[in-house]
Parts: structure tokens; C-alpha cells; sequence
């Protein structure tokens, strides 16, 4: 008896992700840069290219194209495209999801997606893609192991030529420091020649000094440092910047990271700043300092008045006011001498601003009365005020918690993703219409060990702040009569806790009173007459 047994054999059909080519081209089908994963000629590489703009239907929302032979998967980028060419059995969402890294790096890498910009980081974009795309199949890494691979950095090598620094610096001091010695040597040796005294040596090195009296050897001083002002011109003191976390030799990332930052802003600080120790000028890690457009000055005239505020202000993170202080002062300077009995009279203060603004007069003017007008004016009427000399007449202060005092609304919005990234939109609006802010700093604190990938923002520029491991994004002017009255900036960055962006901290110089303290009227006395009349009056 012959028995026979059949075997079924159940094939399992996988689809296979296998991408023959990737770049970008224009919309009108010019190829800027391509990437051939796959054995394939130029000429049939520049034909898919050239077809596919002609394959996209009008109005369409699709980001996918299929023909009889291959598939596009494509995403439009300003005026590009950035491109995948694929087979027809490949995943479609894997396609798209790497589609979407292709288009990150392009990103981080190009500052604007423009042909020249494409041209300059070609180089780069070609070994970014073959980090991406292995013979055809996805590797699994995303943007920060990209970044990592294509910068070659080593924590170990900055970190030794940190050292090598340090130890030229001392080398620098140690030579100083024998330098003086043997200029002190010399001058003791003069002034025992000069003195008769026999012996050539010196008793502060341990020479012999003969048989004479000892004398003290004389004290060295150091000359005066010549002190130094600051100059508009002068380059602020920079930290290195370390652009990624390089590559990893044992430790974790984000002790690596740390360590690095700190060591690197460390060594900035003591080599750029000069030997003398009465060198006492300073500026805080953590406060960016301002060199760019400064406030339009105001030419004195025969009465100039300044006035002049200070804001603190603290917010919470879902909004309102923490603490707030505002302190402003007006100084009156008059010229010419027969202007001296000027009377000034305060324009009504802003909407919202109520009494409890609080104003103190100088000793010898006036005080206000009530909700009355607020007339600057000398109490003695026969005097006149200090001609050539600012004097101080008003000062105004304000401690509380509201918000119509605050010049500018800020939200900054953390957005975690499910990759390990968070997506952050930070955003400002000027809320005074007689207020223009200068030199606009808004500085996000970033979490230890991570970049940020920054998109394009239609106001101001943005630096990476590696002493506070910060972004800090800066708008020279916000007018209100303008597109800078507010503006919006979007990063990428890895990490996935909100909190890590607070606080958000905001510096900036104004040109306007928050308080709405201004100048109305003025007029001046002459025989006891009270005779208004026109004169050139300066306002700052």
C-alpha cells in the first residue's frame, strides 16, 4: 500500500520598500540634485524627472503618482519638489515616511529652499541621502543620527584640544610671571650699582650680595590698566559653537553634552578676557548683548526733556502676571537762561493706566493735586530753573499685577511628538501702538544635549547661544506701523518635555512711555504775566 501525504506550502507576499532614486527637481521639472540607489542610466533618471511635473493634476492634494513602472512620492517644497522615485510593490506609508526625513534634512540644512542654496550643500544633501537609503531599502536612523554622521565630531578630540589650550594660556603666564622676575632682578642690580653698593646679585633670586647693608628690594607695581569704554565696533565675546553631540566613546549623551558646553563656555571666558585683575566689566551668560540698531537720538534744543523707564516684568506660563515694576523718571535741562520759568503741563496718561501710578515731584517743584493737571512748575515763582544742568523734576513708579503695563504678549507653545521631538512655535505681539521696541531678544532655553532645527521665519534672525545652551531670536526693530507688530518662529528639537523651554526670557530697549507719561503744554512766565508761547523744545 502506497499512502502519498501533501504538503501545502503557503507563500506570504511581502511588499518590499525599494526606492530607485531620490532628489529634487523644480516644478517645471529641471533636476537640481538626484540620487541613483539602483543601476540606473542619467538619461532615464532626467526622463522620470521631466515627466512627473507633467503627471500632477490640477488642484490636487495627493502626494503620490503612479504610472506603469514606477511611483512617485513627492512633497512640494516653496518652489521645489523633493522627490522619491519607487516601485510600484513598495509600502506606500513607509515611502511616505521617508519622504518626510528626506524633507527634514533638507531643511536643517538649507537655510531657504532655493536653487542656489540647494547648489551650495550638494555635497552634503547627496551624503545625507545615502544615510537614509541603503542600496534601494530604509536604515532605520533619524535626523539627529544623520546630523551626528555627516558632522564626524568627537567629544574626546575637542575636549583634548581644550587642554592644549589651557596649557598654552599657563605656559603665556608662566612666562610673564618669569618675565617680571628678571626685570626686577635688573632693576635692583641698577639701583645698587647707582648706590655704590658692592656685589652684582641680586637678594630677591638668592644671589650673594656682599658685605653691605641689606636693602630691601623695591616693590614692583604693576602699571595702571588704561580703562576701557565700550565701542560700538568691538566683537562681543563669543563662545565656540559645537553644532551636534558627535560621536559618542562610552558615555551618555546628555552628560557628554553638558560637560562640553560648560568646559567650552569656561574656556571662552578665560582666555578672551584680559590678565589685568581690575578688569571688573562683565556681562551675564545668559543675557545676549545687543550691539545692532540703537534708538534715534534727538538734537538739544533750548529746553530738552528725557524721559526715561525701567520695566521688570515676570508672567506665568499659562498667563498673567507674576510681578511687575515700573520705575520712569523726566529730566528737564534748559539752555538759555531766560527759559528758565518754563512751566510744563503732563499729556493724560495711557487707557487703563489708573492712580495707582504713583508720582513724586522734586522738593522744589510743585506737587500734583488730586486727578487734577499734572503742571511741572518751581514752587517759588520768582526762581527760575538750573540753566546748563539736568535736573530730575518728576519720577513716577508702579508695582503690581497688571497686565496693561505689559508692552509686548509672548506665547511660546511645546509640542511633543511620538518620535522623541518636540515641536516648538514661539510667538510675539507688540500690544501698544506709541511704543516702537529696539534690538527685540527672545531667548528659548533648549534641553541639555539637543539642536534645534529651525524653520523659516518672515522677521528677524536666530542664533544659537551655546554659553546658556539657548536659541536666541532677534529682531532689530518691532514698529507698530508695520509687519514686525508681530511675527511668529517654529523649531524641531529633540526631546519631549515642555517644560524644558522655561523660562522664556525677553530683552529689549523701547522708544515710548509705557505709562503714556508725555509733555501736553508749555509755557513760561515773564513779569507775572502767565504768556504762552513757541520755542524749540526737545523731546527724548
Amino acid at each position: 500500500m502506497v499512502s502519498i501525504s501533501w504538503c501545502c506550502c503557503l507563500c506570504l507576499l511581502i511588499r518590499v520598500q525599494v526606492v530607485f532614486a531620490a532628489g529634487i527637481c523644480t516644478k517645471a521639472g529641471k533636476p537640481l540634485i538626484s540620487r541613483q540607489f539602483r543601476e540606473m542610466p542619467r538619461s532615464r533618471i532626467e526622463s522620470l524627472i521631466a515627466s512627473f511635473p507633467k503627471l500632477i493634476p490640477p488642484n490636487s492634494q495627493h502626494t503620490s503618482i503612479e504610472t506603469e513602472e514606477v511611483r512617485y512620492v513627492y512633497q512640494p517644497l516653496e518652489d521645489l519638489y523633493i522627490l522619491l522615485v519607487t516601485n510600484k510593490a513598495s509600502n506606500i506609508l513607509q515611502d511616505i515616511d521617508t519622504l518626510q526625513i528626506f524633507a527634514r534634512v533638507v531643511s536643517d540644512m538649507c537655510r531657504s529652499a532655493e536653487a542656489r542654496e540647494i547648489y551650495r550643500h550638494a555635497f552634503d544633501l547627496l551624503g545625507a541621502f545615502d544615510e537614509i537609503i541603503s542600496l534601494g531599502y530604509r536604515e532605520q536612523v533619524n535626523l539627529m543620527q544623520v546630523r551626528n554622521i555627516l558632522e564626524m565630531e568627537s567629544h574626546e578630540e575637542k575636549i583634548q584640544e581644550i587642554i592644549a589650550r589651557n596649557k598654552e594660556a599657563e605656559a603665556k603666564e608662566e612666562l610673564k610671571r618669569r618675565a617680571k622676575q628678571l626685570e626686577m632682578q635688573r632693576r635692583e642690580q641698577q639701583r645698587r650699582a647707582q648706590a655704590g653698593i658692592p656685589g652684582g646679585g641680586s637678594s630677591y633670586l638668592g644671589g650673594s650680595g656682599g658685605m653691605g647693608a641689606y636693602s630691601p628690594v623695591p616693590r614692583y607695581e604693576a602699571p595702571s590698566p588704561v580703562p576701557r569704554t565700550a565701542s560700538p565696533a568691538a566683537a562681543p565675546v563669543r563662545s565656540p559653537a559645537f553644532k551636534g553631540s558627535g560621536m559618542k566613546l562610552g558615555s551618555k549623551k546628555t552628560s557628554n553634552a553638558q560637560f562640553l558646553d560648560t568646559l567650552g563656555a569656561e574656556v571662552a571666558s578665560t582666555e578672551d578676557l584680559p590678565a589685568s585683575s581690575s578688569y571688573a566689566e562683565s556681562v551675564p551668560a545668559s543675557i545676549p548683548k545687543n550691539t545692532g540698531i540703537s534708538i534715534p537720538t534727538v538734537e538739544e534744543q533750548s529746553v530738552h526733556i528725557q524721559i526715561k523707564e525701567q520695566l521688570s516684568l515676570s508672567l506665568f506660563r499659562e498667563g498673567g502676571v507674576k510681578s511687575l515694576d515700573l520705575k520712569g523718571d523726566m529730566n528737564l535741562k534748559v539752555s538759555d537762561p531766560s527759559l528758565g520759568r518754563i512751566q510744563l503741563a503732563l499729556a493724560p496718561l495711557n487707557p487703563g493706566i489708573g492712580p495707582e501710578l504713583q508720582f513724586k515731584q522734586h522738593p522744589q517743584v510743585n506737587k500734583f493735586t488730586g486727578t487734577g493737571e499734572r503742571i511741572v512748575a518751581l514752587k517759588d515763582p520768582s526762581r527760575s530753573f538750573p540753566v546748563g544742568q539736568p535736573l530730575a523734576v518728576v519720577k513716577w513708579r508702579y508695582i503690581g499685577k497688571d497686565e496693561v503695563y505689559s508692552p509686548l504678549a509672548i506665547n511660546c507653545w511645546p509640542s511633543p511628538s511620538n518620535d522623541g521631538t518636540c515641536d516648538v512655535n514661539i510667538e510675539y505681539e507688540l500690544e501698544r501702538d506709541n511704543i516702537t521696541l529696539y534690538n527685540l531678544t527672545i531667548s528659548i532655553p533648549l534641553p541639555a544635549g539637543s539642536y534645534p532645527t529651525v524653520g523659516s521665519s518672515p522677521v528677524g534672525e536666530w542664533a544659537l547661544n551655546t554659553s546658556s545652551h539657548s536659541l536666541d531670536w532677534s529682531i532689530p526693530v518691532v514698529s507698530p506701523s508695520d509687519d514686525t507688530r508681530s511675527g511668529n518662529l517654529e523649531f524641531s528639537i529633540g526631546g519631549d518635555d515642555p517644560s524644558a523651554f522655561f523660562p522664556v526670557r525677553i530683552f529689549f530697549t523701547a522708544l515710548g512711555s509705557v505709562a503714556g507719561v508725555s509733555v501736553s503744554l508749555y509755557a513760561i512766565f515773564a513779569s507775572g504775566a502767565n504768556l504762552g508761547i513757541r520755542l524749540p523744545l526737545s523731546l527724548d
